[in-house]
């Protein structure tokens, strides 16, 4: 049989928006906490597009892409409280109220995060606070910066010959260095996947060497991970940060730490070619 017999078309994407919305409604008067994933728009869920054409207001974050962005409703209000590194638009409290705030207005809210809504995402909080205020609050995951970078980089996260194991961490806390078990993350047959840690990626790599992991652990650097834009740079941990500095990385980036880190081969890594299954216009 043609393997094209399987592609998914508009009217067959139409026909699975309709019948998933038939089992849940997208109401007024309640919150979405919506993953947009790392940015290529075609890692974006069939869910996730059912509730975003629906949202009468949609709070956004700064990472993500304009091809998300454009499938927004052109006449849903749209509320920017990105956050960078030193520029916070909007406090985190502040944002937890406005979603309620909004919500108890009737309105239809999707809450719209980069990767996932739950995976360092701060949805968790969104939530909690929504349904302190009786608020229905509900998820719709994407796939996390870790997930899709690995991916769009030909990396495998865990490997049965190199990795047993893969640990997601925040490189910021709350109060700036993470607070974490530095021990149990210098560990052989482990991947580390460092979220935010451009910044601090000094302080990483020294950590990491003080408790054991040896400063040849190959590291890869990914900036701007499935977009077109993406870049891969391959050290490792002991020259992390110089790489980083000579190279003069930004954010949004990833830190990939560990032996499956020695699979990636530039040649492997292509952008997709097929015509878009579905598009902002």
């Amino acid at each position: 049989m043609n393997p094209s017999t399987y592609a998914l078309n508009h009217h067959h994407i139409a026909q699975i928006l309709t019948l998933d919305g038939q089992r849940t409604a997208v109401c007024g008067g309640e919150v979405w906490l919506v993953g947009a994933g790392p940015g290529d728009v075609e890692l974006l869920t069939l869910k996730a597009l059912r509730v975003i054409q629906c949202a009468e207001v949609v709070v956004y974050d700064r990472l993500v892409s304009a091809p998300v962005m454009a499938l927004i409703p052109a006449d849903a209000l749209r509320i920017d409280v990105g956050k960078a590194p030193g520029n916070h638009r909007l406090a985190q409290e502040d944002i937890n109220q406005l979603l309620v705030d909004l919500a108890l207005s009737g309105q239809r809210v999707v809450r719209l995060k980069g990767g996932d809504p739950f995976i360092f995402g701060r949805g968790g909080e969104e939530m909690a606070h929504c349904q302190r205020h009786n608020v229905p609050c509900h998820a719709v995951p994407g796939i996390t910066a870790a997930m899709g970078c690995a991916a769009a980089s030909g990396i495998p996260l865990t490997h049965r010959s190199l990795a047993q194991s893969v640990r997601f961490v925040t490189g910021h806390g709350a109060q700036g260095d993470p607070d974490v078990d530095w021990a149990s993350l210098a560990v052989e047959r482990q991947t580390l996947v460092f979220y935010m840690g451009l910044a601090s990626s000094g302080m990483i790599s020294q950590r990491l060497i003080q408790h054991g992991l040896s400063a040849s652990t190959p590291v890869a650097i990914i900036e701007r991970g499935t977009q077109p834009e993406q870049r891969v740079i391959t050290s490792v941990l002991g020259t992390l940060a110089m790489m980083i500095e000579l190279h003069a990385v930004e954010t949004p980036a990833l830190l990939i730490i560990g032996d499956v880190v020695t699979l990636y081969r530039e040649a492997n890594v292509m952008h997709s070619t097929l015509t878009p299954l579905f598009s902002a216009g």
